[in-house]
């Protein structure tokens, strides 16, 4: 037995085109949502990055400007304006050095600000043993 195909009808044709309309900004607000959240992701890590870098030159190096840009090549895609680095240091050679990171990151995908907060403050901190003094 053979099937015969149906061809749609003009009306069931015009039904899908509106359909498609009416689904597709919704699909590109979700897909937009994703992207930015990606970078926040992204963001984040870098700067967990950084506050590990920081803290790895913190230990051998008692240079507080070293230690930022030590911080800022770990994270490349960071804004260095917006970047804050803090170095605390307790006592000597086999004492803890703490080095915070501080970044304010900021929306970059316009048709889904809306969604975010204007600035995402992220912070990350580690400590590492100091190998000097």
């Amino acid at each position: 037995m053979r099937m015969r195909r149906r061809i749609p009808s003009r009306r069931e044709r015009g039904s899908a085109a509106v359909e498609f309309a009416l689904v597709l900004p919704l699909l590109l607000v979700v897909a937009l949502a994703l992207l930015q959240l990606g970078l926040l992701v992204r963001d984040s890590l870098m700067v967990q990055a950084a506050a590990r870098a920081g803290a790895r030159a913190a230990a051998v190096l008692d240079d507080s400007v070293a230690v930022r840009e030590a911080s800022l090549a770990a994270g490349p895609g960071l804004v260095p304006g917006s970047v804050t680095v803090d170095v605390v240091r307790t006592g000597a050679r086999g004492e803890p050095v703490t080095v915070s990171i501080r970044y304010a990151s900021t929306e970059r995908v316009p048709l889904v600000a809306w969604l975010f907060p204007e600035a995402v403050t992220m912070v990350a901190s580690v400590a590492a043993r100091q190998e000097f003094g």
